[in-house]
């Protein structure tokens, strides 16, 4: 078999075995401040210990509105300029999971279903019926429960590990495009900048054609 089909071979049984057939639960991602900041606060608390986010900066916390006294918490030693790394070493990652954990700084972006995904994921563990620990997102995950869903055993339990989910995915979101918020206040002026030009040769082409009558 030539290295062309053995590659084509490898990629549909990668699709299958990552194949989404649980419908996603939809999430209203937040986008003000306070949300984002919690989300940032349980993703540190909970994930960071093995997930890095290479393309954040502590710097970006802090620019964002977090408490820099919690910011030097997380980085410990760290320059204020480093990258969101794992506090676990890949060679560690291994040895535990067989698989270095994904990086999040744009899992909202890489995955299909967007935030709805990766909410999903997070309140998708369950166990079997023989005990054995499962995602029914994705199955092949390495990844153990970490917000507790799959032993939450009432309904308040529940709602407040569904608020953390939503927490966490809507500081990813906010992750994955740092400055949507700063392209939609620039589209505004680009949009009022646009109707006042607009305006302005509407009247200069009345004056024009005007004379011309």
């Amino acid at each position: 078999m030539n290295t062309f089909l053995k590659l084509l071979l490898l990629c549909c049984l990668s699709a299958g075995a990552w194949a989404n057939e649980v419908p996603l639960e939809k999430v209203s991602v937040a986008t003000d401040a306070t949300t984002v900041q919690r989300g940032a606060d349980d993703l540190m608390n909970t994930c960071h210990s093995c997930h890095s986010m290479k393309y954040i900066r502590y710097r970006d916390l802090v620019k964002y509105g977090i408490a820099k006294e919690k910011v030097d918490a997380w980085r410990g030693d760290q320059p204020m300029d480093s990258a969101l790394l794992a506090q676990m070493s890949d060679a560690d990652a291994m040895q535990s999971f067989g698989i270095v954990p994904p990086d999040l700084s744009i899992m909202v972006k890489a995955r299909d279903g967007g935030p709805n995904y990766v909410y999903s994921y997070l309140l998708a563990y369950h166990n079997s019926p023989d005990g054995v620990l499962q995602n029914a997102v994705y199955p092949a995950t390495k990844m153990p429960d970490a917000l507790g869903i799959s032993t939450a055993t009432d309904d308040a339990q529940r709602s407040v590990i569904q608020g953390r989910a939503r927490d966490i995915t809507s500081f990813l979101a906010w992750a994955a495009d740092p400055h949507a918020a700063e392209r939609t206040q620039l589209g505004y002026y680009v949009l009022a900048y646009l109707f006042v030009l607009t305006l302005l040769l509407y009247f200069l082409k009345n004056q024009i054609w005007a004379r011309l009558k």
